[in-house]
């Protein structure tokens, strides 16, 4: 596994531009929650216990975001705890809702997070590396974490290898 903060810097390479930050504030945690919805409609009993793939690929990512980082991980998982909740409920609703719900955020988010890179004047991250999809989530916390003057280090580590790699791009 990659450090926090070489997958971190990569991902901010393609992310310096405050507008497509704001984008991506909003997008992201849009599309997380849209594929929360879509993945809580498979479900199963597996010893009377209700679980569905939602809550089995959060549990996991959420695993390796505390791997990477205890606090940012902490964050993460009451972030996504909340929408794990919130997507089990709406999955729950009639098919109609629910993928009423899934289509908006998943296609709105996505609008969202390319008119962000119109602004960047770069492609998206994950054309160059797919994997970046799962840190998107973690960057947005530990940038909400910067912005409150924790964790500056990281911070100041996460930007020079970010300039660094757009200098080479």
């Amino acid at each position: 596994m990659k450090p926090l903060e070489e997958q971190m810097g990569f991902y901010a390479a393609y992310h310096q531009d405050r507008r497509n930050k704001l984008t991506h504030f909003i997008g992201v945690p849009a599309i997380a929650f849209s594929l929360m919805i879509a993945l809580a409609w498979l479900r199963a009993d597996v010893g009377g216990f209700p679980l569905s793939a939602a809550l089995v690929t959060t549990v996991v990512l959420l695993l390796y975001y505390l791997a990477l980082d205890l606090p940012l991980g902490i964050a993460m998982t009451a972030v996504f705890g909340l929408m794990l909740w919130a997507a089990e409920v709406l999955a729950r609703a009639p098919l109609a809702v629910g993928l009423g719900w899934f289509l908006v955020l998943f296609v709105g988010g996505w609008a969202l997070q390319l008119w962000g890179h119109v602004f960047e004047g770069r492609k998206p991250a994950l054309m160059d590396n797919l994997f970046q999809i799962f840190v998107a989530p973690i960057f947005l916390a530990a940038e909400v974490f910067f912005a409150l003057g924790y964790k500056p280090k990281l911070h100041a580590a996460v930007q020079e290898r970010a300039l660094r790699l757009r200098a080479a791009a």
